[in-house]
């Protein structure tokens, strides 16, 4: 394809709802109530309610379709948002999940009704625990960070339970953002751990900070420089030795999976973002589920309902006298783990390609732009990349005028800013998903931004400039918020 990757077209403007409905307007017909009205309201619900627009179905239909011309998403374009994983997701799944068997399942039907629900999510503990080589599993957490949290909780009860309470953790500055809120939420105190010069953990680093008061190390593996960390089994060694626990953070699985085993490497605790790695569309604030995997000794603490297999079907087990107790209502966000199922099983053994692509795809674009962006490590990476604007800078241009000048030219910007270890960061992501000809498309527009950036740095200064809102001031965004919802 020559010429622009993207091109303007017509672009809808809309008044708000509330200027556009008229009252008496209706878009479906409310059946009729099947229970009698309440002689007396609470005094919250006495009044006239909330001021909702009365809309007929077209204008609701015109609504909805606006805003998906407006949006744009992994089914518009590349989404190589680092770290978090944007890939496409077989929309076959999404099928699945919606059989009326399963999207329609009560979550208070006994178990006795509930035989092919229980027996899918048992299915999944064992899938997740033969991706890490772990011992025990709980689909409760309903996202990474949830996950993180009950990582957290695990390390404290199994601390309490032998008599010790421990105060502190060990983060590296590699880590995931999330950790250390995930630790002090448990009552834990975050030591930040500096990574070495080649961007990844050292074990003389963790030995000078690990000591009878610290409750282990929390690793994001792969790291969120994309670097694998190759002194992991060593540094859980000596973690170990002094009585601390082992976290992973699993987020970024999808670089490893089938390739490595979490237990032998000395892991006690990790989660998965089944809505990153296990075919759920991610983004927009979910849903998601953040399934944690542990080795046996830490197996009576997980969270209860878990799924269990006994003699004349599945059950769910409540009775677990160490447990930390529930962490979501009901059993986890049951549609996630139905897609992530169908996902492994769909894959099988070849759920190591996913890892081999996604490995494969990230340093295609790392060897094609490193000599037109300064990178991070200029190693071969895992699952993603980090450049930088250090050489844009002479130009007076900066990695947020990079990532505006992307969405003019049709892609989603990368991760900007983070991580922070490393100045004016842009963290690529391109996933599995994404072939060769569009990893092209997006190195050629990178590659032209570079140039751009040289010849008219004012164009990039004022991009976007396609696109239905123009470039936005973005610290008085934050700090004077419009929040009327009017354009």
């Amino acid at each position: 394809m020559n010429g622009d990757f993207a091109t303007t077209g017509l672009i809808f403007k809309e008044a708000l709802l509330w200027e556009k409905g008229k009252k008496g307007r209706t878009a479906f017909s409310m059946p009729a109530a099947d229970v009698p009205p309440a002689k007396e309201l609470p005094e919250a619900l006495q009044g006239e309610g909330p001021d909702f627009p009365d809309l007929s179905e077209l204008e609701v239909v015109r609504h909805y379709t606006r805003l998906s011309q407006w949006n744009y998403g992994v089914d518009s374009g590349m989404y190589p948002l680092g770290s978090c994983t944007m890939k496409y997701n077989p929309k076959i799944h999404e099928k699945l999940a919606a059989l009326p068997g399963f999207a329609s399942a009560h979550p208070l039907l006994p178990e006795s009704l509930s035989q092919g629900a229980l027996q899918l999510m048992f299915e999944l503990q064992e899938m997740l625990k033969a991706v890490t080589g772990l011992d025990a599993a709980s689909l409760q957490p309903a996202a990474g960070a949830h996950g993180e949290l009950c990582g957290m909780m695990l390390f404290d009860a199994w601390f309490r339970s032998q008599g010790e309470k421990r105060d502190r953790i060990l983060i590296p500055d590699t880590a995931h953002g999330t950790n250390p809120a995930s630790a002090a939420l448990c009552g834990m105190k975050p030591v930040a751990l500096a990574s070495g010069e080649d961007g990844i953990l050292h074990p003389e680093a963790v030995a000078a900070l690990m000591d009878d008061r610290t409750a282990g190390i929390m690793i994001t593996n792969p790291n969120t420089l994309g670097l694998f960390e190759s002194h992991f089994a060593e540094i859980a060694a000596i973690v170990h030795a002094k009585g601390g626990l082992v976290y992973c953070d699993g987020a970024n699985m999808n670089a490893v999976m089938g390739y490595v085993d979490m237990k032998r490497m000395g892991v006690d605790v990790m989660h998965f973002n089944l809505h990153k790695t296990f075919s759920t569309p991610h983004g927009g604030g979910g849903p998601g589920a953040g399934p944690v995997c542990v080795v046996e000794k830490l197996a009576p603490f997980l969270p209860v309902p878990r799924v269990v297999k006994r003699e004349g079907g599945y059950a769910l087990e409540t009775e677990a006298p160490l447990s930390i107790g529930r962490l979501h209502a009901f059993y986890g966000n049951f549609g996630v783990l139905l897609k992530a199922w169908a996902y492994i099983r769909s894959l099988g053994p070849e759920l190591k390609r996913v890892s081999e692509m996604a490995v494969l795809n990230a340093n295609y674009i790392r060897a094609s732009l490193k000599d037109f962006y300064d990178i991070a490590q200029d190693r071969v990476c895992m699952h993603e990349c980090v450049f930088s604007d250090k050489n844009l800078k002479s130009f007076g241009v900066s990695t947020l005028d990079v990532a505006k000048r992307l969405i003019d030219l049709g892609f989603h910007p990368p991760t900007v800013y983070f991580p922070l270890v490393v100045a004016g960061a842009m963290m690529v992501e391109p996933t599995e998903t994404e072939s060769v000809e569009e990893l092209d498309r997006f190195i050629e527009a990178m590659k032209r931004i570079r140039k751009e950036a040289e010849e008219s740095p004012d164009l990039l200064h004022e991009a976007p400039q396609r696109t239905r809102v123009r470039r936005l001031d973005e610290t008085a965004a934050a700090r004077t918020p419009c929040l009327c919802g009017g354009m």
